[in-house]
């Protein structure tokens, strides 16, 4: 399981790098209200980049922690 925290981790910090080009979290939290209506299309779906970030991240954190659904 924590393969899959693995994978969210690293895609949702591939993500962050790919719409913010940086890492570092105090000029991603200045230029956040800019992204806030982004949108992308995937599969025939609409969704919102930074919750898809954010979703990543989650994941990432409950494989990494071993939480409840991503525990043995």
């Amino acid at each position: 399981m924590n393969r899959i925290g693995d994978f969210g981790l690293l895609f949702g910090f591939l993500l962050i790098f790919f719409f913010f080009r940086t890492i570092d979290f105090a000029t991603i939290f200045v230029l956040v209200p800019y992204f806030n209506k982004i949108k992308f299309i995937f599969l025939g779906s609409e969704f919102d980049i930074l919750s898809v970030v954010g979703f990543f991240l989650f994941i990432g954190s409950i494989g990494k922690s071993a939480q409840i659904g991503l525990h043995t």
